[in-house]
């Protein structure tokens, strides 16, 4: 059967597959020291020279330079608006490595709220993954993408972050991508990030 592939919407076993073409998606895991920009007035590298592509393609929120993990980026403008649009709640998942033994109270607080200088922010869930006598590992899961908010929630509730890597944007993990490389979303990726933006 012949489909319009920027009209149709295609579902295998359920998922939706991405047949349109017109656009790129890529994920990229990305190293310390690398901004989240299209170019850098200091001279950093940024996530775009790290990306094979000759379309022009932009990220998708930020991650400071300190943050390691998951960036996307495509040149589908109205994707990039839905995915960073606190109105559309697409859930991004971080482990963040922190200070001292994270107690039970301390993840709930950060689930009820923290007040911050801009703000009451709130995590989605929180799982302490890991815990020490000096370091925890802990999952958190938000929706918002406020400047540094889950290193300043943390450090609010008396865990400073170690480490912090972005595992998963919505439907999108991180996987065993390594640091600095990127790779193109596959369809059923594609479909189901579209899904998520509801698109």
């Amino acid at each position: 059967m012949r489909v319009d592939p920027a009209r149709a919407r295609i579902e295998v076993d359920g998922e939706r597959i991405n047949v349109d073409l017109r656009h790129v998606y890529f994920v990229l895991n990305k190293p310390a020291g690398v901004v989240t920009t299209a170019n850098d007035p200091r001279g950093r590298p940024t996530v775009l020279d790290l990306v094979r592509t000759h379309r022009r393609v932009v990220p998708v929120g930020r991650l400071d330079a300190n943050t390691l993990g998951l960036v996307l980026l495509t040149d589908h403008g109205e994707l990039v608006h839905r995915l960073t649009h606190p109105r559309f709640q697409v859930p991004r998942v971080y482990a963040a490595e922190v200070k001292g033994t994270m107690s039970r109270e301390a993840a709930d607080a950060l689930k009820e709220g923290v007040r911050l200088e801009d703000g009451v922010a709130r995590a989605k869930t929180v799982k302490i993954r890991r815990r020490a006598a000096s370091r925890s590992l802990v999952e958190i899961t938000m929706t918002e993408g406020r400047k540094h908010e889950v290193r300043r929630m943390l450090d609010a509730v008396g865990f400073p972050v170690i480490d912090l890597v972005r595992i998963a944007y919505g439907p999108v993990t991180l996987g065993p991508l390594p640091a600095g490389k990127s790779r193109r979303l596959t369809p059923e990726e594609v479909g189901k990030l579209l899904a998520a933006a509801g698109l």
